[in-house]
């Protein structure tokens, strides 16, 4: 799997999405606030409205299954996400709303070269606000799709997009990587996860399995792949 770096990288959404700017690939607009900006709070809201317009995503940078994170629409629910984000870490991400289908492409990869699979969708249960901890975990009517019916150049871009995010953190082995399709066909990055779920029913195996690669046939490539690394 992924080194030190790319899984710190990877882990911290405020550094990830630095990283995804750099290389050009669309994404939500983003504000980071810390920690030490709480002492000046009001003026650190000022920021975040004057760059997103509501309603407004607050995520912890470094949490992982959606815990912390809220959507805020209005200033009071804003000042309300940040101290619940802020008990999960030190550094808060402020996120643009990006609606739009959740999709994601599962990639493996090595210093020679780099694959990806066909697109995952996700379908939230209607009533979830967004794919919440409850969405993901607790609730049944969430579902996941391997190969929906989506154009052709959409397909194409996340997959590019994908293998340009896992190289440019400098991924190893296996990643997942999140993105948005709006109804423009604007591809939007939305998180990598470089160690992504690899249950019989989680998203990354489904979509090898969709393209001929079982769960044994993917650990054997895993770990042929971690034996040359270090040859």
């Amino acid at each position: 799997g992924c080194g030190v770096l790319a899984s710190a990288v990877s882990m911290d959404k405020v550094y990830t999405k630095i990283i995804v700017d750099h290389i050009g690939i669309d994404q939500a607009k983003f504000v980071h606030v810390r920690e030490s900006d709480f002492e000046h709070l009001e003026e650190a809201m000022d920021r975040v409205e004057k760059e997103i317009p509501y309603p407004i995503f607050v995520k912890p940078s470094c949490a992982g299954s959606s815990k912390g994170v809220s959507k805020a629409e209005n200033r009071k629910e804003l000042e309300a996400a940040l101290y619940e984000a802020v008990k999960h870490d030190r550094n808060i991400l402020c996120e643009e709303t990006i609606v739009g289908r959740e999709v994601e492409c599962a990639v493996l990869g090595d210093r020679t070269q780099v694959k990806s699979t066909c697109v995952g969708e996700i379908l939230a249960a209607e009533e979830a606000a967004f794919y919440d901890f409850d969405a993901k975990y607790n609730n049944a009517e969430s579902k996941t799709v391997v190969d929906p019916e989506m154009p052709e150049e959409s397909k194409r871009k996340i997959k590019e997009d994908a293998e340009a995010i896992f190289r440019a953190v400098d991924g190893f082995g296996l990643s997942r990587v999140d993105f948005f399709l709006e109804e423009s066909g604007r591809v939007v990055f939305n998180e990598i996860n470089t160690l992504p779920g690899f249950t019989s029913i989680s998203m990354y195996p489904m979509l090898w399995k969709a393209c001929g690669l079982d769960i044994p046939e993917l650990l054997d490539t895993l770990i042929d792949q971690a034996m040359t690394r270090y040859r």
